[in-house]
């Protein structure tokens, strides 16, 4: 029987017949935020099993990222690198940043306890830094600390909250893309951690059912490992950390029907088992048709340039996040996008150490907007009218219809060239289970469901309808972290 062929459906604990093992805290999943909750779990004094299906924390999703870690409000690392950020202002921003919905609670507890996360981070042996990357970037190519992640030094939110980069990178020397970057650094230094306190793991075993009390509370686990039927008990709690839904295409096309059939930015595990199962069990979701995307152009160029739709239009400014910008062209524009760019500007651009692949090559050249209007063919007309109103105004460094800043505003001059952006977003979701600010799991008529507890993409974190990179690996660690503390205190 396949995995995705199994019941999830939970499992009454009269129908287990013997514990195969047993923990005060079984965690279900070994990435971040499932490391996070193991080591603040064992330092809370429970004991801790954590099971992962796949056979190394190394092919974690958080493993194989950038290791951008959204941290603020006044960090010893911000603080060394020469910026002010203060809680209240980092609560403005991602109030605002992370769209519609936004959780309140969890924001603000997120905010105001996140110089403390960072210490932790640092006591648990990650490495930072004290240096700042200041070009516009997916990730830091070398071993810089810090970044702005998420346009907070783009308009509008430079107008909402003053801006302050947010984007915590641990220092990886001689980093491989999407091998080992800062994601590997950070879940190295906290698995040694979790271990180091007592923590025991068991790989390759691919948790099906979470299994109840009869008054409903979670105590345990039904799993299997290379086919042998294995129960798991949680004398204290289970905690889900198992990753977004992205590579499940049945959840996709019922939840987030833009994101299917498009290339998953996360590893073949993320399959949403985990949210199965807690629902099976009365538990509520929420965002889950959000999706963060990017598409594979560096950041850097796109400030430079132009991003125009199919109509030859401008929809908003280059120097904004480019997730945002991303987002706007998956939902909003049908995924179609060209990059306008010039000879100036393309050889402007930084070309990234470690991914070179960023830098794209031109898809159309010419040495008139009216030629390049036919080879990409796109109405007559439509490039000259938006490059005119443009460079009328750029001449001043203006944009007063998008408002990019001065910093990247000047005309563009012929050549001309242009980059084909069409479909070609990737990304994971966002939405998951509805957790407390304690990371437990709340049931459809919003009370907790004992023993459960769940962070990281499994949940409705932070992010709701809109992003910064550093997010996924913020909320997670947080989060888990409060799973770990919750989970550890149950019943003791």
């Amino acid at each position: 029987m396949s995995t995705s062929d199994r019941p999830v459906a939970p499992l009454s604990v009269r129908d287990v017949r013997s514990w195969d093992a047993e923990a005060d805290v079984v965690v279900v999943g070994y990435g971040t935020a499932g490391a996070a909750a193991a080591a603040e779990a064992v330092v809370r004094g429970a004991s801790v099993l954590a099971l992962e299906r796949t056979g190394s924390w190394q092919g974690a999703a958080g493993s194989l990222s950038g290791g951008l870690i959204y941290m603020g409000g006044g960090t010893a690392l911000q603080k060394a690198c020469g910026f002010e950020d203060t809680p209240e202002e980092m609560f403005k921003f991602l109030m605002a940043a992370m769209g519609p919905g936004a959780d309140e609670a969890k924001t603000d507890v997120y905010c105001r306890e996140s110089v403390d996360h960072f210490d932790w981070l640092v006591a648990c042996g990650v490495p930072f830094k004290a240096t700042f990357w200041e070009e516009p970037a997916w990730e830091i190519p070398g071993d810089d600390g810090l970044m702005y992640s998420g346009g907070e030094n783009a308009y509008p939110f430079d107008q909402i909250a003053r801006p302050a980069p947010r984007a915590h990178v641990p220092r990886m020397e001689n980093k491989r893309y999407g091998r080992k970057g800062g994601g590997f650094k950070l879940l190295e230094a906290l698995a040694a951690t979790a271990e180091s306190g007592g923590a025991s793991i068991r790989y390759d075993t691919v948790v099906d059912r979470l299994v109840v009390e009869s008054d409903g509370r979670v105590c345990g686990v039904a799993a299997h490992q290379y086919g042998t039927e294995l129960y798991v008990r949680a004398r204290r709690g289970v905690i889900l950390a198992t990753g977004s839904f992205v590579y499940n295409e049945s959840l996709l096309a019922d939840h987030a029907p833009w994101m299917a059939g498009r290339p998953g930015s996360a590893v073949e595990a993320h399959d949403g088992r985990a949210m199965l199962m807690a629902q099976a069990l009365g538990a509520g979701v929420k965002h889950t048709d959000a999706c963060e995307v990017a598409f594979g152009v560096d950041p850097g160029l796109l400030a430079r340039g132009l991003l125009v739709n199919a109509q030859g239009q401008r929809f908003m400014n280059e120097d904004t996040y480019a997730g945002r910008l991303a987002h706007a062209v998956l939902v909003h524009q049908a995924n179609q996008a060209f990059l306008l760019v010039d000879q100036a500007g393309y050889d402007d651009a930084p070309v990234p150490d470690r991914m070179p692949f960023l830098k794209r090559p031109i898809t159309w050249a010419a040495p008139s907007l009216a030629e390049l209007e036919v080879d990409m063919e796109l109405t007559g007309g439509c490039l000259e009218a938006t490059v005119g109103l443009y460079n009328r105004h750029a001449a001043d460094q203006r944009d007063p219809l998008f408002h990019k800043a001065a910093r990247w505003v000047r005309p563009l001059e012929p050549p001309f060239g242009a980059i084909d952006l069409r479909n070609e977003t990737l990304g994971f979701t966002l939405g998951g289970l509805t957790t407390t600010p304690r990371a437990e799991v709340l049931h459809v008529d919003r009370v907790p469901i004992p023993g459960l507890y769940a962070a990281g993409r499994v949940t409705s974190g932070i992010p709701a309808w809109g992003y910064a990179s550093g997010t996924s690996l913020g909320d997670g660690t947080f989060f888990g972290r409060r799973a770990g503390r919750s989970a550890a205190a149950a019943g003791s």
